[in-house]
């Protein structure tokens, strides 16, 4: 792990799916996510996959609310998958009013904090580990990574609301 507790957000572009359907494809930077803001951001392996979709972005989505009334300004979710099916994911989920969903695409953001593994013996390549974040103001002030990707205690909205 490169990145710890007081260091700056790596800049990093990471996209997502606009309002406007699939040629609706937009940027956001990791600066202008952050910067001014009280920012929970949350990483992991994939999209669709079991431990990510039974509990790590459901425990988000039911948290949403008490996470924004801790004074949370955005809850970030952040994974390998293509704004595609993050977008997509996130309807399933019933997450898109209370998650914003980044796709990762090319691990720049997981490999710039040095939480990147190579998952191929699964078929998924190259993918983030399983964490969560705090950021203040583009400061990380809280971070929890899981031991194991099918692991989902210490990066969980549980755990996270426990510190906040």
């Amino acid at each position: 792990m490169n990145v710890q507790v007081g260091d700056k957000v790596p800049k990093v572009v990471l996209k997502y799916m606009g309002s406007e359907g699939p040629l609706d494809v937009r940027e956001i930077s990791t600066e202008d996510l952050c910067n001014g803001k009280k920012v929970v951001l949350f990483g992991l392996p994939g999209a669709y996959t079991p431990v990510c979709s039974s509990e790590h972005l459901p425990g988000f989505v039911e948290q949403s609310k008490t996470l924004k009334a801790r004074g949370v300004d955005n809850i970030v979710c952040v994974s390998a998958n293509d704004p595609f099916v993050m977008h997509a994911w996130a309807q399933d989920q019933g997450a898109e009013d209370d998650v914003m969903m980044l796709s990762d695409y090319k691990c720049e953001f997981s490999d710039s904090l040095g939480l990147t593994l190579d998952l191929s013996d699964f078929g998924l390549g190259k993918r983030s580990e399983r964490f969560v974040m705090v950021i203040d103001d583009g400061v990380i002030s809280t971070l929890n990574v899981e031991e194991s990707i099918l692991a989902c205690n210490v990066s969980s909205s549980g755990a996270l609301l426990s510190v906040l």
